[in-house]
């Protein structure tokens, strides 16, 4: 397991720690499949509680070919988190190509009923067998 580094967004007070890891161990490069795990922490830095709904990912491989992943909560849950409070998983993806970005927002909603998106910053999935650097 290959890790690089954390990537952090705070949107109105929610604050998105992305931390990317190639999986190596699960990927063939051989035949074209890339495999990566993503932990990701979630804090709510705000005086309102809050409650994630939806996920929207957006994933680029690095032939520019997009998917998207649209649902309800994360990892089969929608978590509560209090003020202060904090929500921890792990998942991941497979791309075809060696490398890509991903990015997204999560749907929010306060005991008030109010909804709003908080962004999950873009991050970087990189193998070692990406030939050279990308920029």
């Amino acid at each position: 397991m290959t890790s690089s580094k954390a990537y952090a967004k705070t949107t109105d007070s929610i604050t998105i720690i992305v931390e990317p890891f190639y999986l190596d161990e699960q990927s063939e490069p051989s035949d074209g499949h890339y495999v990566w795990a993503y932990h990701v922490r979630i804090e709510n830095n705000g005086e309102k509680t809050v409650q994630l709904k939806t996920r929207h990912w957006r994933i680029t491989d690095s032939l520019g070919n997009v998917q998207e992943v649209k649902g309800d909560g994360v990892v089969g849950e929608q978590p509560v988190l209090d003020p202060g409070g904090s929500f921890e998983y792990t998942s991941g993806t497979p791309l075809s190509t060696p490398s890509g970005i991903m990015a997204g927002t999560y749907q929010m909603e306060t005991n008030g009923g109010d909804r709003f998106d908080v962004t999950i910053p873009a991050f970087s999935l990189d193998s070692p067998h990406q030939a050279g650097a990308v920029h």
